[in-house]
């Protein structure tokens, strides 16, 4: 039995998101082709999740011991180092990602736990697990001439290889607020790519 994070970055609701829409498909198609796994939904909004404070990077930074898992912040560290897939629901909010997200990877990304440094660098320890990106955009910046400005993508695949994780795959809708575009047809053929790769991820 496999143990699956889901975590949700959006502020909107299942039915008004675009990206929850794909990411619900996603773990809908998931649970039918998976029944034993465990699947743990972590919606970062309904979570407190904060900015880190002093106290909380010497807690990072300080020793661990059993009473560091039920810290505030290294509970989440634990958490995720103990799961062995990632589901990522996330918009693309001006090039990035939301900011809630990236204060969630500040408490996730914890040496020693989710990664950590030896004579040659930093060094992953969640390998052989995997993730799978679910995001929406505006406009289409995975192909040139605006791929250099997309920083939310890259930016998921790159933390996650850096602690370890390399099977990383994106399902991304693209061109969703640009004019003339049909988006119940990029949000269908979407969807369909989301359940046929949940089938084996």
């Amino acid at each position: 039995m496999a143990k699956v994070l889901y975590i949700k970055a959006n502020p909107k609701n299942n039915g008004e998101s675009r990206t929850f829409q794909i990411s619900e498909r996603f773990v809908e198609a998931y649970r039918k082709n998976h029944p034993e796994d465990e699947i743990i939904t972590l919606d970062l909004y309904k979570e407190d999740i904060h900015f880190l404070t002093k106290e909380d990077i010497d807690a990072i930074f300080g020793p661990k011991t059993e009473e560091s898992r039920n810290h505030p912040v290294l509970r989440y560290t634990y958490q995720f180092a103990e799961a062995d897939k990632y589901i990522f629901a996330v918009p693309m909010w001006n090039l990035g990602i939301p900011a809630i997200l990236k204060a969630y990877f500040d408490y996730v990304t914890v040496s020693g736990i989710t990664f950590k440094y030896t004579e040659y660098g930093a060094v992953g320890l969640l390998d052989g697990k995997k993730a799978v990106c679910i995001m929406t955009t505006g406009g289409e910046y995975m192909t040139p001439p605006m791929s250099d400005f997309e920083m939310a993508n890259r930016y998921l695949r790159t933390l996650l290889g850096f602690m370890g994780v390399k099977d990383v795959k994106s399902i991304i809708a693209q061109r969703l607020d640009m004019e003339g575009e049909d988006i119940q047809r990029i949000l269908g053929d979407t969807l369909q790519k989301a359940e046929q790769i949940a089938q084996v991820f």
